[in-house]
């Protein structure tokens, strides 16, 4: 797989078409049009596609210049993977990819928002690239056409990575494996998840915790919980929410993801702002 930085008008087309594609937009305003990519990558933005060796785009990131607390910054809006390259780790590629665009221009901070309830999505924020959380938008896009957020509201993390930082060196370097000290294991879960059926149910939340660490629990499959089970899906949504937004206004911030597929869980880590 080549990845290169797209220039021309069509490569951008190209993208657009993507789009769709990937989350399966209806509505225009969802995607990013063409004309929008180009000026953006031509002024400061990073535009980036993935290609195979038949010279198909199978993959893209897109970000552009953004301020936070007085710092250049890059907002990265999407990154796009086809069907077919799933699971490749192009994903982990485009990122780094676009780590290293950024610090050519000098830029040390990179974010983007995706869905808290997005198990393989906080893996790689966290596990491969090591972000941390310390926002949490409520219903930020509205409502979307895309059918892998149709039925729940947009509520989304925001993600920050500082990619000179020495844990995200780490990170990058190391692929993940981070070993788990005592007071990991020792932090109370806020919110045991439901077993039975097809898919957990969120469990009632313990909202007085005031350790140093804490954990809080995800299901695995949220997209698949969405089509099949909307009404879950959004209890998920709505109970989630609930405990991110206490335990951030009580200055907690999300630092670590834990991925266990075998028990269809997810756990966060959230720590104390020092």
């Amino acid at each position: 797989m080549i990845i290169r930085d797209l220039t021309t008008i069509d490569e951008c087309r190209q993208v657009a078409a993507l789009e769709k594609d990937v989350w399966g937009y209806t509505d225009a305003e969802d995607v990013v049009p063409p004309p929008v990519l180009i000026v953006s990558a031509k002024r400061g933005g990073i535009l980036l596609g993935a290609f195979d060796q038949q010279g198909a785009m199978q993959g893209f990131v897109y970000s552009i210049p953004s301020i936070k607390d007085g710092q250049l910054a890059q907002w990265s809006h999407m990154l796009g993977v086809t069907p077919a390259a799933r699971g490749s780790g192009l994903g982990l590629a485009l990122k780094l990819a676009q780590r290293d665009r950024a610090l050519a221009m000098g830029v040390t901070l990179i974010e983007w928002t995706y869905d808290p309830l997005q198990a393989l999505n906080a893996h790689l924020n966290f596990s491969r690239l090591g972000v941390v959380v310390e926002e949490y938008e409520e219903n930020i896009y509205g409502e979307s056409s895309s059918p892998l957020h149709r039925g729940s509201p947009t509520d989304r993390f925001v993600a920050e990575w500082r990619v000179t930082a020495p844990h995200v060196e780490r990170r990058i370097t190391g692929g993940g494996a981070v070993l788990r000290d005592a007071s990991v294991a020792s932090a109370p879960l806020v919110n045991p998840s439901i077993a039975g059926g097809a898919w957990l149910a969120p469990g009632d939340a313990n909202l007085a915790f005031d350790t140093p660490r804490l954990l809080v629990e995800i299901p695995v499959g949220y997209a698949e919980m969405q089509q099949q089970n909307p009404a879950l899906a959004l209890e998920w949504r709505f109970a989630s929410r609930r405990i991110f937004q206490h335990y951030f206004a009580r200055s907690y911030r999300v630092v670590d993801f834990f991925l266990s597929r075998e028990s269809s869980r997810g756990h966060y880590l959230l720590a104390l702002r020092g």
